[in-house]
């Protein structure tokens, strides 16, 4: 049977369902339909229904869905039912406040490590773990099987650090740098860069956020 192939932007919205179908159940909301979601989320319901039909049929007619059912779900397709840690490179203050974030994270999805190269940073305290210098890093992925990797390093060092992080053997790189890196086999790359999204949103600053321009694929 064919595989049917997911488009990034579908995964791409999963944790945007699952972060308000949370809300919903933090306020003792058991079900939902697609309508109430695309409203609190601007979205076409229809979109909605469509994003999860691919992964399974979990909403009844005039019904809607159940909500801890669909978080139950979603956080399986994200593969959030399973323990999976991250190390992060780059100590710095970006580093300190996604490591500090960790405490307020209820999923299996946890920073386990931190890595630096300056000896001045090397050693100190984070949130409950040790700075280890960039010497410790393929030991510490493998012993801690750490498959994703956070690199929040000056642009000029992030292609090294992408570099050791797929030697090192993990599987997918969030990057926080200000600059576009390849990496060789199938580990996947993906990239915050607030820059990027600072000038674009400055677009709209100038066009209007609902401007009535052509749509320009």
């Amino acid at each position: 049977m064919k595989q049917i192939k997911i488009s990034e932007a579908v995964v791409r919205r999963l944790p945007i369902y699952l972060h308000v179908l949370n809300e919903l159940l933090r306020s003792e909301v058991q079900t939902v339909s697609s309508q109430e979601l695309g409203q609190k989320l601007d979205l076409n319901p229809a979109q909605i229904r469509k994003d999860l039909a691919y992964f399974g049929e979990f909403g009844r007619k005039g019904i809607g869905y159940d909500v801890s059912y669909l978080i139950e779900k979603i956080r399986q397709i994200l593969k959030l039912d399973q323990p999976l840690n991250v190390g992060l490179v780059g100590a710095g203050n970006l580093g300190h406040a996604l490591c500090n974030y960790n405490t307020y994270i209820k999923d299996n999805m946890k920073i386990v490590a931190v890595f630096d190269a300056h000896p001045s940073k090397v050693g100190t305290r984070i949130n409950c773990m040790t700075v280890q210098p960039m010497d410790e890093l393929r030991r510490t992925v493998d012993e801690l099987q750490i498959r994703i990797g956070i690199i929040t390093v000056p642009a000029a060092e992030a292609q090294n650090v992408a570099d050791r992080l797929v030697q090192a053997g993990v599987e997918g790189i969030l990057n926080f740098a200000p600059a576009i890196l390849k990496v060789q086999g199938d580990v996947r790359i993906h990239h915050a860069d607030f820059t990027t999204e600072l000038l674009s949103l400055a677009y709209y600053l100038e066009n209007g956020a609902d401007g009535d321009e052509e749509v320009v694929d």
